[in-house]
């Protein structure tokens, strides 16, 4: 005899057992991610941590360098929106896989290459990773977020702050002292990336088997109508990518050329600006932290107001200080600006809902792209004037932060 349909009451305790699983996950999945995504980012953060070194062996000047992050970032920024788009309509979970595989070959080739053209070549194929990995990766956080989305966006984004700053860190006291060629060993951390990710994917997919109900209208839903008017939705949208173009642009004057300008300015040697730089970053994963916890207390629109603004006067400051205060500054930037880009993109998701992928591409691949334009610019501006007059012209991009008087209220979720 067939079995009979659910009865409404056996639905809902399905449904509630649904909900009580994916709260029993939750955390084992984004901490998950957020460890892969530390190990994905690490060894992309070895790109900008080896610029002294090929700067030194290939006689490589400011623009040159800027170009190295341009090709690595531009094929992220542009692959990033297309593939969130298509995985908004056909999710792959076993997708994460293939973007750490990318990483994985671009850091051998990068390893092996002997020529200019060779590092562009690798570059982009570290940036072709992250294309693929960083929009499913983002979805599959959001899904296993239990409506706290601030939080679980932001310990998956700290996990790749924390790989970017262990990369200079590790270039310091392994790739200086061993060489270019010494990157590939960083290859294990990508066959442990992968074989943790091919768990998260069995996750994804039994989830998205068996309990469509319990996730539809979430993160992997169809798309629904914006909760604002078109007009408002595109405003907010251009107001959120001016603050990432504000941010960004600063923080790649920082993340490429702080090395370079401790270097330059007060003669220190590649290790120990290194650790300055990896200090920075540190800053960075605090400020994550820190900004989609305090999101989701509080609201988006306060975080992103003194993440852009707060940081201002201390950007205006760092150019004219010694070299303790420079260090102490330039954590204290990091840490502010830092909280804000779980903020700007859990607010774009709830523009658009439904849209996780597309949004998370583009804010991921916005957020590269503009990093690397305004790295290869920059870079040609110091060899123009000097990177001090750099870091002396870039903190006034800052007062594009007032823009987020544009955005509506009302689209907070508290």
């Amino acid at each position: 005899m067939s079995s009979s349909p659910l009865t409404s009451s056996d639905a809902i305790v399905s449904t509630a057992a649904g909900r009580a699983a994916a709260r029993v996950t939750t955390f084992s999945v984004i901490l998950s991610l957020s460890f892969c995504h530390m190990l994905n980012d690490l060894m992309q953060s070895l790109v900008p941590a080896l610029y002294p070194i090929l700067k030194t062996s290939y006689g490589l000047s400011f623009g040159q360098i800027g170009v190295i992050t341009l090709a690595f970032q531009c094929t992220a920024s542009m692959l990033q929106p297309v593939v969130g788009i298509y995985t908004d309509r056909r999710p792959q979970p076993y997708s994460l896989t293939i973007g750490i595989g990318f990483t994985l070959v671009g850091l051998l080739c990068m390893s092996r290459a002997g020529s200019y053209p060779a590092i562009l070549l690798a570059a982009a194929l570290i940036g072709m990773g992250s294309s693929v990995f960083h929009p499913e990766a983002s979805r599959v956080a959001r899904m296993a977020a239990g409506g706290r989305y601030g939080l679980a966006q932001s310990l998956f984004q700290v996990g790749g702050n924390v790989g970017s700053a262990s990369g200079p860190l590790l270039a310091a006291f392994v790739v200086v002292p061993h060489g270019q060629s010494s990157i590939a060993w960083f290859a294990v951390a990508a066959l442990v990336a992968i074989v943790i990710l091919l768990q998260v994917g069995g996750w994804y997919a039994r989830q998205r088997g068996t309990t469509r109900s319990v996730t539809r209208g979430r993160a992997d839903a169809p798309a629904r109508a914006p909760a604002l008017p078109p007009r408002r939705v595109a405003l907010a949208m251009a107001v959120l990518v001016a603050l990432l173009f504000s941010k960004n642009v600063y923080s790649a004057s920082l993340g490429s050329y702080y090395a370079l300008y401790l270097m330059a300015k007060f003669q220190l040697p590649v290790q120990t600006a290194q650790i300055y730089l990896f200090l920075f970053l540190v800053g960075i994963v605090i400020g994550t932290i820190a900004g989609g916890a305090v999101g989701d207390r509080i609201g988006r629109i306060p975080v992103m107001w003194f993440s852009i603004l707060g940081a201002l006067p201390f950007a205006l400051i760092l150019p004219y200080a010694n070299l303790f205060w420079t260090g102490v500054l330039a954590v204290l930037i990091a840490m502010i600006m830092a909280s804000a880009f779980s903020a700007i993109l859990v607010y774009a998701q709830d523009l658009l809902p439904g849209r996780v992928g597309l949004i998370s591409g583009m804010f991921y691949g916005v957020s590269f792209g503009l990093g690397g334009l305004g790295a290869a610019a920059l870079g040609w501006l110091a060899d123009w004037t000097s990177i001090t007059t750099v870091y002396r012209l870039t903190p006034f991009l800052l007062l594009l932060g007032l823009l987020t008087a544009f955005l509506p209220r009302r689209l907070e979720r508290m």
